[in-house]
Formats: structure tokens, C-alpha cells, sequence
């Protein structure tokens, strides 16, 4: 389970963008959006790395920490 931050996430539109940019790692994740709190818990079985790596080519890098 990922547990990420993203400050950059601010509407319906960007949730969006966040889960496919996490299926396109992993077809099979569940994401799960918090959006007031702009918090992302993801369930996957690929590498932590491909999924930021999707996240960051989206352009919602999750924040350090």
C-alpha cells in the first residue's frame, strides 16, 4: 500500500489523471483519492518507482515524505 501526497491535486479532473496514471502502471490498482486532504492510498503490486514514475509523467509528483 502507497500512501502519497499530492499538493498539485486540486479537482475531479486531476483525481482522474492520478488513477490512470496509476493504472497505466498497474491495470489491476485500487487508488483511493482524498481530495480535500489531496492524500492518495494506492493498492498495487508494481514497483513504488513505476508508479511515481507515472505519477511524475502526469505531472503530480507526490510530495517528499
Amino acid at each position: 500500500m502507497l500512501d502519497l501526497q499530492i499538493p498539485n491535486m486540486t479537482c475531479g479532473h486531476c483525481v482522474r489523471a492520478v488513477t490512470e496514471a496509476v493504472k497505466a502502471a498497474d491495470p489491476q490498482a485500487k487508488v483511493v483519492v482524498d481530495l480535500p486532504t489531496h492524500k492518495v492510498q494506492i493498492e498495487t503490486g508494481a514497483p513504488r518507482e513505476a508508479v511515481l514514475a507515472k505519477l511524475a509523467e502526469a505531472g503530480y509528483a507526490p510530495a517528499a515524505g
